[in-house]
């Protein structure tokens, strides 16, 4: 039997589903790219619900978030007889890459800050509700600060390009303008990142992954992997990545960069042999 594509759907996936949530989808996806992603074999139903229900949670909702990302166009399924087998599709493959390499090289930073920052200034009217949501979860996504109405920032000029598809995503790309600058007199920039971003909020959770992690709370290799990157996967989507000359005196980014790194490289082969037993057992 061919695998049942769905040609017809149009692939979406919430901000908040993306950025780590603690829902059975938000986990889901988190198996998926940590492990059907580096597996060529399709998965078994039994496979999901197994490892969902050592999380704590229910057949039911486990079912509902396999049908919803399978609707949405990032699964694929096949009949057996009365039971069903779970496959990527290409666009769900290419979503796990992208996230993939954000997730394990975020915190990585190359090279010295030159001092420039890129300045978006994107008005939108109070009424467009729509349009605001769009350009403020997404300038966020991107790790840009929020300065004022319609003006937002980053120390990363690279970003720019993510930033020309936001604009046109939220159709004000003709009412848009895009500057890179330097700042040259008066007030201090801590000050202008503070406005910005929320870097104690950061910090404490970055401090909270640490002491998680330090001491896991499993033996369980594929939860405690699970539990791993799931929680790391937040860093993306709240962390502007500020050169460390904007950062606070106290800053445990960085240990906790060093910590993911570690934990994952040691725990992965245990993690891997685990997925590949309780799925074969499954056939």
């Amino acid at each position: 039997m061919s695998l049942n594509a769905h040609p017809d759907a149009v692939p979406s996936l919430s901000r908040r589903v993306a950025a780590g949530s603690r829902s059975a989808r938000g986990l889901l996806f988190t198996i998926l790219g940590e492990f059907a992603l580096n597996d060529p074999n399709p998965v078994w139903t039994s496979t999901f619900i197994e490892i969902l229900a050592r999380m704590g949670v229910e057949e039911k909702a486990a079912r509902q978030a396999l049908m919803r990302t399978t609707a949405d166009g990032w699964l694929s399924t096949e009949r057996i007889g009365r039971r069903t087998q779970w496959q990527l599709t290409d666009a769900g493959r290419g979503l796990l890459v992208r996230g993939a390499e954000r997730i394990y090289s975020f915190a990585r930073r190359t090279g010295d800050w030159d001092g420039t920052w890129l300045i978006v200034l994107a008005r939108v009217a109070e009424n467009d509700r729509r349009t605001r949501h769009i350009l403020r979860t997404r300038m966020i996504w991107a790790g840009l600060g929020f300065i004022s109405p319609g003006l937002w920032l980053t120390t990363h000029q690279d970003r720019r390009s993510e930033v020309v598809e936001i604009l046109g995503e939220a159709g004000i790309s003709d009412a848009a303008h895009i500057f890179v600058t330097a700042r040259v007199d008066f007030g201090q920039p801590r000050d202008l990142v503070d406005e910005a971003w929320n870097l104690h909020e950061i910090e404490a959770r970055y401090g909270d992954f640490i002491d998680e992690f330090e001491q896991p709370s499993t033996d369980d290799p594929l939860i405690r992997q699970i539990e791993l990157v799931h929680a790391w996967r937040r860093f993306p989507s709240i962390d502007p990545l500020l050169p460390p000359e904007l950062l606070p005196a106290r800053w445990s980014g960085l240990n906790a960069a060093e910590l993911f790194a570690r934990l994952h490289t040691s725990w992965a082969p245990q993690a891997q042999a685990a997925w590949k037993d309780l799925n074969e057992s499954g056939a």
